[in-house]
């Protein structure tokens, strides 16, 4: 029974590694063809702007009831079905004739991938739970590493001229098969039962609410601050000191790197110092390589900045979303689904608020917002301690 509860969990191990893998995949894998779906369809900025508005909206939208609906068909299920549907979801994005068909494939690529994200991480944490040690920085690692496969796969293909409509109709065939194959191996509806208490555990409290909201909050914290860099970096250090294109890139890129860096280092730091003092001391990291880099006015000192963050963040999520699954008296995928909730909506909102900040007060000091908010988290860190199990 012992050697086939390890097998079990071995399979499942390698099945919810690939279905992060291909979350990132189907996330990332239409980012390169923006420019030429963008020229295809004659819009605006402001108009592609709004279109690309629809994936985060149903990313937030999705994650409400993502709880919900992993209670009635669970995690393994749901992940695999909404990652189908995601996946499908590209077909109609290589096709869209106007706008409003651009919006609505958006929406369901990203319901899709709210849902799928849920779920993978409740797998993610009963998986973990198994293992009794951490797990779930290597597994975002994976969903990192499928982000950076679908950009460079995307580049080339545009680079060959292969037309929009084709290379999605590709990448979402090849897709669902990984989905349907890979992840055969997850768990059962074992995996959305509610975690044992161990012996020693203290009695849990009489609302998990607060628990629950203070990881929500330090995911948002997290969040706004990623939403930053991936859409502001370029843009200050091309416009506030002065970089050429190639080097305005380097910010998010080193940023990116030292993020799946980290995240795929990240199981042996928390598993030796615990989450909570990883959460404290990334953080630090985080709010003190931005702040400084921002504070030097030098397109060096920023882009190390900017890769300082990434590295300080990188475990934020993976451990935030680990405790979310392990808080006590609630299933795993109820926590995750709260925590997830309020923290994309950093993602979705963080965003423009620097924009609105920067237009008073200049982009600098707008980016100083993700420094004070990564520096909360150092006060917030102790809500991760469910993670210690």
């Amino acid at each position: 029974m012992a050697t086939e509860k390890i097998t079990t969990l071995a399979r499942a191990r390698v099945a919810v590694t690939l279905a992060f893998a291909a979350h990132g995949l189907l996330g990332a894998a239409w980012v390169a063809r923006i420019p030429q779906i963008k020229e295809h369809l004659g819009l605006s900025e402001g108009a592609m702007g709004v279109a690309l508005l629809g994936a985060p909206v149903g990313v937030v939208a999705a994650v409400r009831f993502a709880g919900r609906i992993i209670g009635r068909w669970g995690s393994r299920a749901t992940t695999i079905a909404a990652g189908a549907a995601g996946a499908l979801a590209l077909v109609p994005l290589g096709l869209s004739w106007n706008l409003g068909g651009l919006i609505l494939s958006l929406l369901l690529m990203g319901a899709s991938l709210g849902l799928m994200d849920v779920a993978m991480n409740a797998q993610g944490v009963a998986v973990e739970r198994g293992y009794g040690r951490p797990l779930m920085s290597g597994l975002h690692g994976s969903y990192s590493i499928g982000t950076l496969l679908a950009a460079l796969a995307g580049a080339a293909a545009a680079h060959a001229g292969v037309p929009v409509a084709p290379h999605l109709a590709v990448a979402a065939a090849l897709l669902i098969a990984l989905l349907a194959f890979g992840c055969r191996g997850l768990l059962d509806r074992s995996a959305d039962e509610l975690p044992a208490p161990a012996e020693d555990a203290p009695a849990p409290s009489r609302s998990p609410r607060r628990p629950l909201v203070l990881l929500g909050v330090i995911g948002l914290c997290s969040f706004v601050g990623e939403g930053a860099m991936a859409d502001w970096s370029a843009i200050y250090l091309r416009e506030n000191l002065g970089t050429g294109p190639g080097v305005a890139g380097l910010g998010y890129a080193g940023c990116a790197v030292a993020m799946t860096v980290g995240r795929l280092t990240g199981d042996q730091v928390v598993a030796r110092f615990g989450p909570v003092p990883v959460l404290r001391g990334g953080s630090l990291v985080a709010a003190l390589g931005l702040g400084l880099g921002l504070a030097a006015g030098d397109p060096t000192a920023a882009v190390a900045g900017f890769t300082l963050f990434g590295l300080g963040v990188a475990v934020v999520a993976p451990v935030t979303f680990s405790a979310a699954g392990n808080v006590p008296g609630v299933p795993p995928a109820a926590g995750i689904s709260r925590v997830t909730g309020v923290g994309y909506l950093g993602l979705l909102g963080g965003p423009p608020v620097i924009g609105f900040v920067a237009q008073g007060v200049g982009l600098a000091w707008a980016l100083a917002v993700p420094v004070a908010l990564v520096g909360l988290i150092v006060l917030l860190a102790p809500a991760a301690a469910t993670a210690e199990r």
